[in-house]
């Protein structure tokens, strides 16, 4: 994970509306337009704050035909464990450093979990982990 990854991750997580509808997931998958009632927000405010998370690898999303054919997007959490510490902030901040050092490289995503900090082996698992333990 680069440090780009990282903030993104952050800045996912930084908001009091994203944190309602992480709390409102935990229970299981639901369909936008219910979400947006139990939330008593807007569709199209909820799409965007929908989409920073699952940028961030929190959510899920997955397009769905009901009995009646009408589309449904249903949303769940990914599974996730946060830990943040001065060897996650250094990892990221190496993971940019060698991946500039690579310019004759085409860009490719970061390798998942990224790098270990000091002292840590790399992470083996996916963006949405800052530590490399995910449950």
């Amino acid at each position: 994970m680069n440090s780009e990854e990282l903030l993104a991750l952050l800045s996912a997580v930084g908001h009091a509306q994203r944190l309602r509808v992480i709390a409102e997931l935990a229970d299981g998958r639901l369909y936008v337009s219910e979400l947006a009632r139990r939330l008593e927000m807007s569709r199209p405010l909820l799409y965007m704050h929908l989409d920073r998370l699952e940028k961030a690898g929190l959510v899920v999303g997955r397009l769905e035909l009901s009995e009646d054919g009408k589309a449904l997007k249903y949303f769940e959490l990914a599974p996730f464990e946060l830990k943040l510490n001065v060897a996650t902030v250094l990892a990221a901040l190496q993971e940019d450093r060698s991946g500039a050092a690579r310019p004759d490289e085409p860009d490719q995503p970061a390798p998942a979990g990224g790098a270990g900090g000091a002292g840590e082996p790399p992470a083996a698992n996916g963006p949405n982990d800052l530590k490399g333990t995910r449950t």
